[in-house]
């Protein structure tokens, strides 16, 4: 531990101020990434969450050491963990294409309060780590996330006549390291024969030739037809 900051762990006022303040700075870090990036929840929602977490840290234990009531001093500040769940939930939505968005705001908010908590009970060092840390992730990680480049999904439509044709055509598809995302079937029965046709939504880890795939689908036993989309 730094000994720098054994003089402002306590509950005494210098000790409460300079909490308040610590837990104002480090949100607002946090929060201002966050605001130049123009996400949901920017500055000022990240500085009232650890500045509550904070105050909700403090009063644990303030209930314990000054008021000297019997009481699980870390009670309150496990209570805010889970409440702040619910205030991340809100910024996670699902787009009309089915991805989801805001799951970093989230976790963001989440590590700001847990901070906030930390600040509050005087860990100082894991706060101020714990900063630098979300920021390092925030940043620079977005950055290699952004070179990181990956081949769209794409859908693949087979129409066949057994569960085994499926199978088989599933069975190749994950032997070419081609992630199964989604997975629809219709069936008809005309003339006392039936027909199914499935829609396979597939994400390639690799760069894939979607024409050689087709191909070699269509050419399997019991397939039908075979086509992407």
């Amino acid at each position: 531990m730094i000994t720098i900051f054994n003089a402002v762990r306590g509950i005494d006022f210098l000790s409460v101020l300079v909490k308040m303040i610590c837990a104002f700075i480090l949100g607002g870090l946090i929060g201002l990434e966050r605001s130049y990036n123009h996400k949901n929840a920017g500055f000022r929602t990240h500085i009232l969450v650890c500045i509550g977490a904070c105050v909700a840290s403090l009063t644990g234990l303030f209930l314990y050491l000054g008021l000297k009531v019997p009481t699980d001093m870390s009670r309150i500040g496990a209570q805010v963990v889970t409440g702040l769940g619910f205030i991340g939930a809100g910024t996670i939505v699902v787009t009309r294409k089915k991805t989801v968005k805001g799951l970093t705001t989230a976790a963001g908010l989440w590590t700001d309060g847990v901070i906030g908590i930390a600040v509050g009970a005087g860990f100082y060092e894991g706060a101020i780590l714990s900063v630098f840390l979300v920021l390092l992730a925030e940043t620079y990680f977005a950055n290699i996330k952004a070179h990181m480049h990956r081949s769209p999904e794409f859908k693949l439509v087979v129409s066949y006549f057994k569960k085994d044709n499926l199978d088989d055509v599933l069975r190749y598809c994950k032997d070419r390291s081609l992630a199964i995302t989604n997975l629809q079937i219709t069936g008809t029965n005309e003339n006392n024969i039936s027909m199914y046709s499935g829609m396979i939504t597939l994400r390639p880890d690799q760069p894939v030739n979607q024409k050689e795939l087709v191909e070699h689908i269509d050419s399997m036993n019991g397939i039908v037809s075979a086509e992407t989309i």
